[in-house]
């Protein structure tokens, strides 16, 4: 009989090696989609960045979307500071001026902090959200170019900003032009606290300073999105009232396991942070285990895009529709499990939905040089569109990441 302490390092190596593999996978996919957005999205007239992209790299419109600006600065300093084949010069001359045109066009009317939802090309203001997520991505940008360069007047953006979020959230939001109508319901969005709460750890990012200025907001974060986990345990809602209980009606009955997914890595961090593996635990069986298991779909698998608590039809007419974003969620949320618990399952479930994405998603038939992954698939997995999306974010790529003892 063989030595089960044998058994245990063979099973160790095995789990390294499809590690590696999933990471060289991921990293060439990563460095396909940037060398192509670096090509083909920059605006070489007015600054910026063009979102709208043919799988060909053709601009089929050239409105921006200030969100979009700002992810893709914040991507761009990421990537420069984080790996080191990527701290090259044009990436970080792309985010400086994708940073000087948020700068210049993203507010509405300066010097208010209010900023458009989508821009012209030139950076005339088309439209305006009565939402924090602009600012939210703006807030980003900046922080993250400031980490870059060391120049302080990004950072007082990022900061000046961020606190402005906090008066609209937590004091008093008519700055946003909401208007407050008699037969509204009081209601909290998860994305609110969710985005908040990633902004306080983007800001508080080895910054000692900030971690201790926005430290009780993040306590605040973690408590609002938690109140989501609605029925004893059994649902996590898109959303509630502002004292936490179930909303009537489809609104209350909203789930979004995409969403859900990407609050648990949100809070996962937080728990880190905070060290308190009970946490960790309740935040992994409810924001990861409990969204995908009820999400996924058993017939044709991946996720599907939005349901309704009682399992009648979403009023959303896409509901069903498999969405890249979700699915990079999923491996997000399911190594950050795994990397903070040690757990296998979780990662069997990354390796789940990573098959399913690298391979419904993968637009074959393309050439090798148009290859890249849809963003909308039909249920039954039918291309609904060829965009060639940004990276969701940098984390599932983290060479850090190693098999547990």
């Amino acid at each position: 009989m063989m030595d089960p302490g044998l058994l245990v390092l063979q099973d160790m190596e095995k789990e390294r090696e499809t590690l590696q593999v999933w990471k060289q996978r991921v990293g060439q996919e990563l460095d396909s989609v940037i060398a192509f957005w670096m090509e083909h999205s920059h605006d070489q007239e007015h600054g910026g960045f063009f979102t709208c992209l043919g799988r060909d790299g053709q601009v089929y419109d050239h409105l921006k979307y200030v969100w979009l600006q700002g992810r893709q600065v914040w991507m761009y300093c990421r990537l420069y500071r984080t790996f080191e084949r990527f701290r090259r010069v044009e990436l970080l001359d792309a985010a400086k001026a994708g940073g000087e045109f948020l700068l210049s066009y993203a507010r509405v009317a300066p010097p208010g902090k209010k900023c458009a939802f989508v821009l012209t090309q030139d950076g005339r203001p088309v439209k305006v959200q009565r939402t924090i997520f602009s600012e939210c991505f703006y807030t980003m940008a900046m922080n993250e170019l400031w980490k870059v360069t060391g120049e302080m007047h990004y950072q007082r953006e990022a900061v000046e900003m961020m606190d402005q979020i906090i008066h609209w959230v937590r004091e008093d939001p008519a700055g946003l032009g909401r208007p407050q109508l008699s037969g509204t319901l009081a209601t909290e969005p998860m994305a609110v606290p969710m985005m908040l709460l990633n902004l306080v750890e983007q800001l508080g990012e080895e910054d000692e300073e900030m971690t201790d200025k926005y430290a009780e907001l993040g306590d605040w974060c973690a408590h609002r999105i938690l109140q989501h986990v609605q029925r004893d345990g059994q649902v996590v809602l898109e959303n509630v009232s502002e004292d936490g209980k179930e909303l009537p009606g489809c609104l209350g009955r909203h789930q979004n396991p995409g969403h859900t997914l990407e609050a648990g890595w949100f809070l996962l961090q937080y728990a880190l942070r905070k060290g308190d593996p009970k946490l960790q635990r309740h935040i992994i069986d409810k924001f990861l285990l409990l969204p995908f298991h009820s999400g996924w779909d058993p017939e044709h698998g991946g996720l599907f895009y939005f349901q309704d608590a009682d399992d009648l039809c979403p009023t959303q007419l896409e509901w069903n529709m498999k969405l890249w974003w979700p699915h990079t969620e999923a491996m997000i949320a399911f190594l950050m499990g795994y990397r903070d618990s040690g757990d296998p399952a979780l990662l069997n479930l990354f390796y789940q939905v990573a098959e399913y994405t690298f391979h419904q998603m993968s637009l074959r038939g393309c050439s090798s040089e148009e290859r890249n992954l849809a963003c909308y698939l039909a249920r039954c997995h039918k291309k609904c569109t060829g965009t060639k999306p940004l990276p969701k974010d940098y984390t599932w790529t983290d060479p850090g990441l190693r098999p547990h003892r």
